[in-house]
């Protein structure tokens, strides 16, 4: 697919994203067995795919443990489980969840497709859609439950409290974002860190 010259021109490139990839990692089943070889999976639908030699293979969060890649894209390993969630009433069913950090606040995060609409200065102004990655962030509670955290960085400190001071002066000296996966983890694991005896 080609992408109109107004696109390239700002710079922008038909976007591949980590779940579209195929990723050295391996998986774990329900049963015990570890699978090791190309892995891809799809947090939307909660399958993963997994080639083994010449074997391709598909798994639903049901049949799931955990699996690890390395993802190429940000240069990084990452973790993912199967956890029951309440996706309807009270009824649970396995969802995957990547695991940014555990401790006194275990943070979990889900991937999901986003269009959004932006302006162009070129062309008399147009707006273009484009379809982005987006993050939902869950907590994962003592007792097991999970829930969806909604809201912004103020939210977030809330959490913390009597460390909150601590944590806006790493996240300052840091330059860190609350908006950005990577930075929201390393800010959690920073709190996380302060319990640490």
């Amino acid at each position: 697919m080609t992408i109109p010259f107004f696109l390239s021109s700002l710079g922008l490139q038909a976007q591949e994203f980590a779940f579209e990839m195929w990723h050295d990692g391996k998986v774990v089943l329900e049963n015990g067995d570890t699978l090791t070889g190309n892995v891809k999976y799809d947090m939307q639908t909660d399958l993963v795919q997994v080639q083994v030699g010449d074997l391709l293979e598909t798994y639903s969060a049901r049949k799931l443990l955990f699996l690890e890649i390395f993802d190429k894209t940000v240069k990084r390993y990452r973790r993912m489980y199967s956890l029951p969630y309440n996706t309807s009433g009270n009824y649970k069913a396995p969802v995957i969840f990547e695991l940014l950090e555990e401790g006194k606040i275990t943070l979990l995060c889900r991937e999901a497709l986003e269009y959004r609409t932006y302006s162009s200065a070129f062309y008399y102004y147009s707006n273009y859609t484009r379809l982005i990655i987006v993050y939902r962030y869950f907590l994962l509670k003592e007792d097991g439950s999970i829930v969806e955290f909604v809201g912004k960085r103020g939210d977030w400190l809330d959490l913390m409290k009597d460390r909150k001071e601590e944590v806006q002066k790493f996240v300052r000296s840091n330059r860190l974002d609350f908006d950005e996966k990577y930075d929201l983890s390393r800010i959690i694991a920073y709190y996380n860190s302060l319990f640490l005896n």
